[in-house]
């Protein structure tokens, strides 16, 4: 049986994942995933229902309760926390929560149920070739300059950001990595259709 088409694409925060998946996933006649949004919307529950996030039992139990719908709007329970997503709370508290293996396992699962359910896709994240899929069709690693992605993410201070990367790239649990077969390309100064017709190429 052939393989749902999956294009991955990991990076940073700031390094363009949402624009060029969106923008892939249009070319393909495909649906995007945005993983992040999964990981921000337990934490948006958490601190809604005034939950420790380093309490990993009860951040664990959110996760795997939730009733997530993620799309054009993210929802838990018919609750539309979209707009919760980008807050600065959840901003400094994301990576605290992306960091606890059991909601890692459970998200991932998600994921890929996602992908069976949908026939493929383009999933953007930051271990989505490394770790969720990594038999996808092809794998991205998008990067930018430290300075143009604080820019790009005018609503995040670049400290923020920074840390961020940090914890990411830190965590022992499927961090933030350049899988060993994929292509890397730096955004920085790049046109958007510049960079998805380079991904394009590769399938």
């Amino acid at each position: 049986m052939t393989e749902p088409l999956v294009v991955a694409i990991d990076g940073p925060a700031g390094s363009g994942k949402s624009t060029v998946a969106r923008a892939v996933a249009a070319r393909l006649g495909l649906e995007v995933l945005d993983t992040g949004s999964m990981y921000r919307a337990v934490t948006s529950l958490a601190i809604r229902a005034g939950v420790d996030p380093h309490d990993t039992d009860k951040v664990t139990i959110l996760a795997r309760e939730a009733d997530l719908g993620v799309g054009e709007r993210v929802t838990a329970g018919g609750v539309d926390l979209t707009d919760t997503l980008r807050t600065d709370a959840v901003n400094d508290t994301v990576s605290v929560v992306a960091s606890i293996p059991a909601v890692r396992r459970e998200l991932v699962e998600r994921q890929r149920a996602w992908v069976a359910e949908h026939g493929g896709g383009v999933v953007e994240g930051r271990d989505i070739g490394s770790v969720v899929f990594p038999r996808a069709a092809v794998k991205v690693y998008l990067t930018a300059s430290h300075t143009e992605r604080a820019r790009r993410r005018g609503e995040e201070a670049p400290e923020s950001v920074a840390r961020r990367d940090l914890l990411d790239g830190g965590r022992t649990v499927s961090p933030l990595v350049v899988a060993s077969d994929a292509h890397v390309l730096d955004t920085t100064d790049r046109a958007i259709d510049d960079v998805v017709e380079e991904i394009l190429s590769w399938l």
